[in-house]
């Protein structure tokens, strides 16, 4: 049975929600989103598009009652834990997810993370070796979308971002990039699960499209995997502008200028990593985006060398 009511979208100013915005209005279903400030830049442009902006954050759950009660489905998506509030991300899914239900809200697309729920089986893990507290907040949100009693509850566990080699990602994910640079600690045999965030907006839409099919199903999302130095050949390639790719040590990568937490997450890449089965999102019909075909689509936004 498919679903054409409107869809309350949170994170609607980033990434991920931004992208589910876009595939939800080129679908033209009625789009609504949750913003802290109704009158920033952002939020005006989605305005400007048509979305219906409630303002409000997780923590505000009179504002976010209100919100909730005008869609008939929601896209979750909440912030990592912070040092000053390692609750944060399992809170916010508890509010949001508790106010959907009591509202009547029919589906519930939760966004988190390959791998998600797997921690416990890391190498390492009894060593506290991967920001444990990640792990851990992103496993609770989950296990919250799936015990709720909401109709229809999928939820999506995407890779690692192509557009962090964009602004304003890239400044912190690689510094070095805007140098002709791709400074990491991980190995040159390491592989990258990649998804553009357009797909992730894409795949949202058609499960909000007919939820029953997807009712329940928790899809992991990649387009590709390459190494940093593949990486570095395609954005040679599409930019012109030559690209290397050099592999430190987790030392010289924060000497290099990438923060403590991005060369943990690098090493984390070199023993685990992602280790998306592809062939899920293709049984699925999802046709998703190779890293060519992103940078491609994206060039001008680009920031290399002289480019």
């Amino acid at each position: 049975m498919e679903q054409s009511g409107a869809v309350l979208v949170t994170g609607a100013t980033g990434a991920q929600g931004g992208a589910v915005i876009d595939a939800l209005l080129e679908a033209g279903r009625p789009v609504h989103a949750l913003v802290r400030d109704p009158e920033s830049e952002s939020a005006l442009g989605l305005a400007e598009r048509g979305v219906r902006l409630h303002r409000g954050d997780f923590d505000d759950k009179d504002a976010l009652r209100a919100a909730v009660s005008c869609a008939e489905a929601v896209f979750s998506m909440q912030m990592p834990p912070h040092p000053k509030d390692p609750d944060r991300e399992r809170r916010a899914a508890d509010h949001l997810i508790t106010a959907a239900v009591d509202a009547g809200v029919r589906t519930v697309v939760h966004t988190s993370v390959a791998r998600a729920d797997e921690h416990e089986q890391f190498a390492g893990w009894n060593e506290n070796r991967w920001w444990p507290l990640y792990w851990t907040s992103k496993a609770a949100a989950n296990d919250l979308v799936r015990s709720s009693s909401l109709p229809h509850r999928i939820i999506l566990k995407p890779a690692f971002m192509m557009d962090n080699f964009m602004p304003p990602k890239v400044a912190m994910m690689f510094a070095t990039l805007a140098n002709g640079e791709i400074t990491t600690a991980m190995d040159p045999e390491t592989r990258l699960d990649l998804i553009a965030a357009a797909d992730i907006g894409k795949v949202a839409a058609e499960v909000f499209a007919d939820p029953v099919r997807f009712d329940g199903r928790e899809i992991p999302l990649a387009g590709e995997s390459l190494t940093m130095t593949e990486v570095a050949a395609v954005l040679s390639d599409i930019t012109g502008s030559a690209v290397k790719a050099r592999h430190l040590s987790a030392a010289d990568a924060v000497a290099a200028g990438s923060p403590a937490g991005v060369v943990q997450n690098q090493q984390w890449l070199n023993v685990e990593g992602y280790r998306v089965d592809r062939s899920i999102a293709a049984q699925w019909g999802f046709g998703l985006q190779t890293f060519t075909g992103w940078a491609a689509e994206h060039r001008s936004r680009l920031v290399i060398g002289n480019h």
